[in-house]
């Protein structure tokens, strides 16, 4: 039977025949006869391979591809090598022993803080002899009589242990505290300023101080000072109507035995040490204020101990607003008046206001701090340069750039944000100053800027301006903000950052006299510093009034080191002199020592960068209203 073939030819169909359903299933097998018998057509039909060179045996079926064995070879092979480059790492890496990762070397700032705050462990009044926050002492060592080799300051003892006895409304008297300088009077108008600052700086950079090593031993200096300031009036009351000014100190040209007159360690003195009382006085009241309120947030944590602090704050800062008493504390006072002399108080009003804001979240301090009046008697906008330097007696600088603190990350708006927006501009022009290209102030050829007219002890406004500048940059990198205005000119915050490192780094030896004015860092340091305690020996005997004096003439270096003590500095050529009698050059001042503590721990980079931008804001409540609750589900 055959059909139509529609590509040519015929096509048999069988009809059943039995020898040929054989022969056909014989050809189905020999599939090289059917190539011969095939014609082309036919071959292509049973999908017959048309290359008479089949490359049988060159290719794979998978099942579900069928792909190159030469591909499937280099596949393995690729595998193989995956798993030893990568696995095999790994594998040896996890059957290791797991070491800890070590932290990073301090860098100098960090090194350079460690001694920075040793200094305020020399200047303790009543250090015990044979304890202090560095020491751990076994009964053998008491017995024996052995200083702990960790003990920090080994030839301090305990000292000023009749201070204040003769108040009798003071328990125990006014014992405790830090001696000023190289002297051993307790000034407490800049003692409660370096109390300020140090806290300041506990607040901005706690991470800090606890990567450091230095956070509980900053915060017990800190106690150590607010402790005493609550001892000097009646913290447990709502109102006072007088404050313990000073203990110690001496009138200019006195001769009689004082601490300026004799020569003595604070452990042997004998001469009268009078205290000072002052009935009026606003920037000491506010002062005070702004140190407790401050360390009442260092002290958050202990919740007796801050709301003490805050209680004691109170009752000072309405002492110093008492409209009553606003003669200047030091006014006709000879023990005072030549030292630490204050030339106003409405810039210790913003600033005590504003610590004390942060502390209660009260808003009527905010008020005051904001008040037009606070910077019109303060001539904060009249563009004076000196206004643009912190120091103990000048806190406009810090309060306009603490009070731009709470725009820059609050913004309470109205009806604050015109004052705040004032401030916030101020303290950008005051940042300006600081560069040497506005030529504002004049600077040594080594590099130092002379914020004090080329006067002695430059040092403490020059690391004062650093922790600004440096404080400054951390509050824009914050809230991503690359740099600020200088009139047309854009400036980036590292050029600021600059200025701030290039001070501190010229303090701990950039300079023309390769010489670290950190007392015991670094390899070359001032070894005759103008004080007391460390220019006698420690040698079982005690020195008289004037028998010490040959210890203050003497051209030896000092028996002992007073670490961490900054000196005054050098002079407007970069000249430093290493006498003891110069005490311009050689003298360590409390409050220089706070603003270089702050300055080290803003740019040390132990902790990691910034600032810590909530807890300051602990205690301020909501700034806006809260969202209204829903009204109740309609019924019919």
């Amino acid at each position: 039977m055959y059909a139509a073939n529609h590509w040519g030819g015929s096509f048999e169909i069988n009809g059943g025949s039995t020898a040929e359903d054989e022969r056909s299933r014989d050809m189905d097998l020999d599939r090289a006869a059917l190539s011969h018998q095939l014609d082309e057509t036919q071959q292509s039909w049973l999908l017959e391979p048309q290359d008479k060179n089949n490359k049988k045996g060159k290719y794979v079926d998978l099942g579900c591809i069928i792909c190159s064995r030469k591909a499937l070879k280099w596949t393995l092979w690729a595998i193989l090598i995956a798993l030893l480059v990568i696995a095999l790492p790994i594998i040896i890496v996890k059957t290791l022993p797991k070491h800890k990762d070590h932290p990073p070397p301090p860098d100098n700032y960090t090194k350079a803080l460690h001694k920075a705050l040793l200094f305020f462990n020399a200047q303790k009044c009543k250090i015990s002899l044979f304890h202090n926050a560095f020491s751990v002492i076994s009964m053998d060592d008491l017995h024996s009589g052995k200083l702990p080799k960790n003990n920090g300051v080994p030839w301090r003892g305990n000292s000023g242990l009749n201070d204040g006895s003769d108040l009798s409304d003071v328990k125990g008297g006014l014992v405790g505290g830090y001696y000023d300088a190289g002297d051993n009077t307790k000034f407490h108008f800049p003692m409660a300023f370096s109390m300020t600052m140090l806290s300041w700086s506990v607040i901005e950079y706690s991470h800090k101080y606890q990567a450091t090593g230095e956070y509980n031993h900053v915060r017990e200096l800190i106690k150590w000072g607010t402790d005493y300031l609550l001892l000097t009036f009646n913290s447990s009351a709502t109102t006072i109507n007088k404050i313990y000014s000073q203990v110690g100190g001496s009138q200019n040209g006195s001769t009689t035995p004082d601490d300026h007159y004799c020569w003595e360690r604070a452990e042997d003195m004998e001469y009268p040490r009078p205290t000072q009382t002052t009935v009026s006085g606003p920037e000491l009241g506010a002062e005070m204020a702004a140190a407790l309120a401050a360390a009442s947030i260092v002290f958050r944590d202990d919740a007796a101990y801050s709301k003490k602090l805050i209680k004691g704050a109170t009752a000072v800062m309405a002492f110093a607003r008492n409209f009553g008493r606003r003669t200047p504390y030091s006014r006709r006072n000879p023990f005072i008046e030549p030292y630490y002399n204050s030339t106003g108080y409405f810039d210790e009003f913003m600033w005590g206001a504003a610590w004390m804001y942060y502390a209660t979240g009260n808003s009527s301090y905010l008020a005051l701090a904001t008040n037009p009046g606070l910077p019109k008697n303060s001539k904060a906008f009249y563009g004076i340069p000196d206004l643009s330097v912190l120091s103990w007696d000048n806190k406009l600088p810090a309060a306009q750039l603490l009070l731009t603190r709470l725009r820059i990350f609050l913004n309470p708006g109205y009806p604050y944000e015109d004052m705040l927006r004032s401030y916030h501009n101020v303290t950008g022009l005051n940042m300006c100053s600081y560069l040497r290209q506005y030529n504002v102030f004049n600077w040594t050829k080594g590099g130092m800027i002379e914020l004090n007219h080329g006067r002695p002890q430059p040092l403490q406004y020059v690391a004062n301006a650093a922790f600004l500048a440096s404080l400054f940059v951390d509050y824009m990198n914050a809230t991503g903000v690359p740099g600020w205005f200088c009139g047309p000119s854009f400036i980036s915050s590292d050029t600021l950052r600059r200025f701030a490192t290039s001070q501190v780094d010229y303090i701990l030896g950039s300079n023309p006299m390769n010489m670290s004015y950190l007392v015991g860092y670094g390899t070359k340091f001032p070894k005759h510093v103008h004080h007391r305690g460390a220019s006698i020996p420690r040698d079982n005997i005690k020195y008289s009034c004037t028998g010490g004096w040959k210890w203050r003439d003497t051209r030896n270096p000092n028996p002992n080191t007073i670490t961490g003590a900054m000196v005054g500095g050098p002079d407007k050529f970069d000249k430093f002199s290493d006498v003891r009698t110069k005490y311009g050059y050689t003298e360590p001042t409390l409050a220089a020592n706070a603003g270089l503590v702050a300055a080290l721990v803003s740019l040390t980079s132990s902790g990691g960068s910034g600032i810590d931008k909530n807890t300051i804001f602990s205690a301020i409540p909501p700034l806006y209203p809260k969202s209204p609750p829903p009204p109740p589900p309609w019924k019919p």
